[in-house]
């Protein structure tokens, strides 16, 4: 009996490492607004400027929900392709994927409860045991359910703020985690933050973690993005599945498209909903502004998310191109251990257990402290690469997948590209 074996170097799509690579800058970007303890009302820290509200707001139109959207596309392209390769070589690669998926969600979880509650890798994992239940379903309809699910949102913010019972799964789940983070650290705020800037116990961070694994969920409830994810999910398992992602990627007119509809169309409609991010109280208290932003997040965020793809593979096509993205091949190929490395960066320099500069940065100064970061994940990741040939965290989880240990260190010490 045939079994699946792991994709090798060669078969791996350079642009798929390269838009992981991008896409993990806008990550740490976005997460950085909550690791560094940032409060916009208070802004006494040394690092705060007068035009970080302007920063703030930009950051909102160019940055938010899109770089989590293209991991969710290339989640989905990915889970597709292992697919796809193994029907074409008569194997049946299912229990793989779902080992795959069962050893992502357990390190998912490990990074939650022991690093970061803002982890994201967990709540992939389960939503790609969703995913693999429309692995059946034909392009046409993978297509018109991921729209349908990207758009949900909308309707039902709307019932919620007619039907308030509807926010029991969200709100029973925040008052567990409030409940425990009593009972643990005897803190009564809300939510899994509060005082970690300043504790320098680890035992301490690990009982946040655990109330804060219900106020992630909550959140994650709360915004609907269980239906925003499984709707990116589905289009890039559509776009990996038959190859059909190398028809779009080689037709210059449809990727033109794709970015004339981001630019002319999405950008605009994320504007408005930066403007009304700026109604915070709002939308949690299901009021009309807090429907106009998730109106507006809809129509704008994937769209635009799709388009900044699209740009990067019309990019990577040319000689200069090719060239300048190829430095993000690496990061974006050991993204998970990357992922990591930012959570194990934001608490060295934030947290109390470290530097204890939680609230010190503000928009601007997190910003350019993200890419200084990042343009040395670029240098360790090449260096990384030119003697192993996986990340460390994906050694390990590739490792467990296919119950084997993987050749860790290269014959050669060559980048594998």
């Amino acid at each position: 009996m045939q079994t699946i074996l792991p994709v090798q170097h060669a078969d791996r799509e350079k642009i798929m490492d390269v838009l992981r690579g991008f896409a993990l800058l806008g990550i740490f970007i976005a997460n950085l607004h909550h690791f560094s303890f940032y409060n916009s009302k208070n802004v006494t820290g040394p690092f705060h400027y007068s035009f970080d509200g302007i920063v703030e707001f930009f950051q909102g139109v160019l940055i938010e929900g899109k770089f989590y959207s293209i991991f969710s596309l290339l989640f989905g392209w990915g889970v597709s392709q292992q697919l796809y390769r193994a029907q074409k070589n008569g194997v049946n690669a299912l229990p793989t994927v779902r080992r795959r998926l069962g050893w992502m969600l357990l390190l998912g979880l490990m990074h939650l409860f022991i690093l970061w509650t803002g982890d994201i890798v967990a709540f992939y994992a389960m939503l790609g045991f969703a995913l693999l239940l429309f692995r059946k379903m034909s392009d046409k309809n993978l297509l018109i359910w991921g729209v349908i699910f990207f758009l949900l949102p909308i309707l039902l913010y709307a019932l919620k703020m007619n039907f308030l019972w509807m926010n029991a799964p969200a709100g029973i789940v925040f008052e567990t985690g409030v409940t425990i983070e009593k009972n643990l650290t005897g803190n009564n705020e809300i939510g899994p933050l509060s005082g970690l800037e300043k504790t320098a116990s680890w035992p301490l961070i690990w009982k946040h973690n655990i109330a804060g694994f219900f106020f992630r969920y909550g959140y994650l409830f709360f915004v609907s993005r269980i239906w925003k994810v499984l709707g990116v999910f589905l289009i890039g398992f559509m776009l990996g599945r038959n190859d059909n992602f190398k028809k779009i990627t080689a037709n210059k007119k449809i990727l033109t498209y794709i970015i004339l509809f981001g630019f002319l169309v999405a950008l605009p409609a994320n504007f408005l909903m930066s403007y009304y991010m700026g109604f915070e109280d709002d939308y949690w208290d299901l009021k009309m502004n807090g429907f106009y932003q998730t109106l507006f997040y809809a129509i704008g965020v994937a769209p635009l998310a799709f388009a900044y793809a699209a740009a990067i593979i019309l990019w990577f096509r040319t000689k200069t191109g090719n060239k300048i993205l190829s430095l993000l091949q690496p990061v974006g190929k050991m993204a998970f251990s990357n992922y990591i490395l930012q959570s194990l960066v934001g608490i060295i320099v934030f947290y109390g257990v470290g530097f204890a500069k939680g609230g010190q940065l503000g928009p601007a100064a997190w910003t350019i402290f993200a890419i200084a970061i990042y343009l040395c994940q670029i240098f360790i990741s090449y260096m990384w690469l030119s003697y192993f040939n996986f990340g460390p965290v994906e050694w390990i989880w590739r490792s467990l997948t296919y119950k084997k240990w993987q050749p860790m260190k290269k014959t050669n010490n060559a980048v594998n590209t």
